[in-house]
């Protein structure tokens, strides 16, 4: 007796297909059942009169797509991946392919050619913790997060530093990023001096619990440097209480991490000057064509700054307060 192999799909509609040819159901309710028309289902019928269980048995099976690339193609575009792309996610490379090299594929085929050659592994997904999601701020401008990263940005070819990066919650449009040898209230400071500058004040800035944006002494009762600025700009001064509360700037950074520093690498960047006159001239443009939303109103929540620019240096600039001596003295950091 000749076996035939069927998918599930086949052998449902072998069963109703043989009561039909032998008049139990009509074709008409076949057709219902199958979500077929009944043009269809004379034809089923008619294949299976001739053939029997061969007769329903897809005759794709075993044979190779129409769409599938041809082998030299294929060499061809992995041969560019293994040069260039090799520690590139499937997505990311195959952006690079269609930019730089004008080869077009989607991200699925490319991931399963490097699952196939060692170049990628298959991510298992893990099961997340739940949190409570927070809905996006409804203007530009309404709420900005920031935060630092300290990382090997540059690979071996250079020493870790830090990027700053300031993001608007309602359109995930990166605002504001600089490089700075270390997370310093300075580097704050300079990122919001050239924010303030571009856009106007934001109502309000979204950032962890650092030393850097709030005291930790009961006894202190002075702001920090930071919040000062922020008081006097008018700005809110928001402190999270987890790192999933400023989850966009967070997961900002794992985007960073993986398409900033392999750009950097690609552009042939190994200082901070270097790379961040490239983040202001190519890579933050690309990043939001890329990655912005649109907010759900076109207002701009953003508040014009009307004092002179030499003020907005002043205010976002370390403050120190001094006795002077009986002789008009003072003495500062020795």
């Amino acid at each position: 007796m000749e076996t035939v192999q069927m998918s599930d799909k086949e052998l449902e509609r072998y069963a109703i297909i043989k009561r039909v040819v032998a008049k139990e159901v009509t074709q008409s309710f076949a057709a219902t059942q199958l979500s077929l028309t009944v043009r269809q289902i004379k034809r089923l019928c008619a294949a299976y009169r001739q053939q029997g269980a061969n007769g329903l048995v897809s005759k794709q099976r075993g044979v190779p797509s129409n769409r599938q690339s041809k082998p030299e193609r294929k060499e061809r575009i992995m041969t560019l991946v293994r040069q260039h792309y090799a520690d590139f996610g499937p997505l990311l490379a195959c952006e690079y392919l269609k930019s730089v090299h004008g080869q077009s594929l989607s991200s699925e085929t490319l991931r399963q050619w490097m699952v196939a050659d060692g170049l990628w592994k298959p991510k298992i997904k893990r099961k997340k913790r739940a949190h409570p999601t927070r809905e996006r701020r409804a203007c530009k401008g309404e709420l900005i997060q920031i935060d630092g990263s300290p990382h090997t940005w540059f690979e071996d070819r250079a020493p870790k530093c830090t990027l700053i990066a300031f993001i608007d919650d309602a359109t995930s449009q990166l605002m504001g990023a600089r490089f700075y040898p270390s997370e310093t209230t300075i580097a704050y400071l300079d990122v919001l001096e050239c924010y303030v500058s571009r856009y106007g004040r934001p109502l309000s800035l979204y950032s962890d619990r650092h030393s850097i944006f709030t005291t930790h002494k009961d006894e202190d009762i002075d702001p920090t440097q930071f919040e000062r600025a922020c008081l006097q700009l008018d700005i809110e001064s928001i402190l999270a209480l987890s790192p999933q509360a400023k989850g966009r700037v967070e997961r900002l950074f794992q985007t960073l991490q993986d398409r900033l520093l392999k750009a950097l690498r690609l552009a042939g960047i190994s200082d901070m000057d270097s790379a961040n006159r490239y983040l202001d001239s190519t890579y933050i443009a690309q990043h939001n064509e890329r990655f912005a939303v649109q907010p759900k109103e076109a207002l701009d929540a953003h508040r014009a700054y009307s004092g002179a620019s030499i003020d907005l240096t002043r205010i976002c600039a370390l403050h120190h307060t001094r006795q002077l001596s009986s002789t008009l003295s003072c003495q500062f950091e020795n």
